[in-house]
């Protein structure tokens, strides 16, 4: 079955915005576990108005599920990463004062920057996904850049699946993400999956995306624990991803 891993970045956002430590970013990372989840990610960013450099530090030997850290590999990140050594770092080439994540690498011009960066994460045994669009071309060089895995950045997936309720399947822009997804698995890229995926359009992505490894889950997940609970929301959510 194909993995969750939850993003907590709005857990700690609502503490931030009260000041003290209401939600318990720790605890709740703690209960999402408990609750069935099979990770947990966080997105540190430099002006630290969610999860902070320190959220991270101390979400390591607490976390006993796979610990994700996805962000853009900045002197301060990797130094952070190499820190902490969490099962899998997620690179994304978020601006610094990006909202949210809202494209993929292009591996080929990045191609030097992306391979040193993940030579430096492999010596200290951290597994490396590279946030991706979903185009065929930029596959290969993200296998030649060192990445174990391949995240594919799905906003534009939820986007247009929302417009398109009735026949999504017949979207070329899913044929893109399959024909990707395809050409990952075909030279041994492991596939991750993450943005706006949500408990409408989740089920769809997981039957027709092969050897879909995990999906990262944060804003809709908790927005849906806000009506269904967070322990049965996640529950909710592992369903959509059985096989």
């Amino acid at each position: 079955m194909t993995k969750l891993s939850v993003n907590i970045n709005k857990i700690a956002t609502l503490r931030n915005a009260r000041g003290g430590n209401l939600p318990d970013v720790l605890q709740v990372a703690q209960d999402i576990e408990r609750f069935g989840a099979d990770g947990i990610t966080v997105h540190p960013r430099p002006d630290e108005r969610h999860i902070r450099y320190r959220d991270v530090y101390d979400l390591k030997p607490v976390v006993k599920t796979e610990f994700n850290i996805e962000g853009y590999p900045s002197k301060d990140f990797l130094k952070m990463v190499l820190e902490v050594k969490p099962q899998q770092c997620t690179l994304v080439p978020d601006p610094p004062d990006a909202i949210t994540s809202s494209t993929g690498w292009d591996t080929i011009q990045h191609q030097s920057q992306l391979r040193e960066v993940i030579s430096a994460l492999h010596q200290a045994g951290i597994r490396v996904s590279i946030f991706l669009n979903p185009e065929v071309r930029l596959v290969e060089a993200a296998k030649t850049a060192g990445a174990d895995r391949i995240e594919l950045y799905t906003g534009p997936y939820a986007e247009e699946y929302t417009k398109a309720r009735t026949q999504p399947q017949n979207l070329q822009l899913f044929n893109d993400y399959k024909n990707t997804a395809k050409e990952a698995a075909a030279i041994g890229l492991g596939i991750n999956a993450g943005h706006d995926l949500n408990l409408e359009n989740l089920r769809f992505f997981k039957l027709h995306i092969e050897h879909l490894a995990e999906v990262s889950i944060g804003h809709a997940l908790i927005a849906d624990a806000l009506y269904y609970g967070l322990e049965n929301t996640i529950q909710l959510y592992k369903r959509q991803l059985q096989d």
